[in-house]
């Protein structure tokens, strides 16, 4: 039973994994429909439904909320107007992490200079 339960958390680890991948993609979608900016020219945000931001984009929203029910916890967001991050509790231990630059990671997010650890 342990052996199908650690086979169980490595697999929503591996969905956690794949559905922050996917806000990447998404994300430069975004990027290019919307001016060139995450998040309007002068703000910033660290709540993954920060408003008029990349994280309020239908696609992304529903990535976030499956990684939230996947880990069973809240992930860490921020956004400006030139980069996002956004880090995720795996169920095995520790977070996944992905950013703007293209990072995907088992790290935190690092919220204040907005990029994974």
């Amino acid at each position: 039973l342990a052996s199908l339960n650690s086979a169980r958390a490595k697999g929503t680890d591996a969905a956690i994994k794949s559905t922050l991948a996917q806000i990447r993609t998404q994300a430069s979608l975004y990027y290019d429909n919307n001016g060139q900016k995450y998040i309007p020219s002068g703000t910033t945000g660290t709540s993954c439904s920060t408003a008029l931001s990349v994280f309020v984009d239908p696609t992304i929203a529903n990535q976030i909320n499956s990684a939230k029910v996947n880990a069973g916890a809240d992930p860490l967001c921020a956004v400006s107007t030139d980069a996002w991050v956004v880090s995720s509790p795996l169920k095995t231990a520790g977070n996944w992490c992905v950013d703007s630059t293209g990072v995907a990671t088992s790290t935190t997010a690092d919220t204040v200079n907005i990029k994974c650890n």
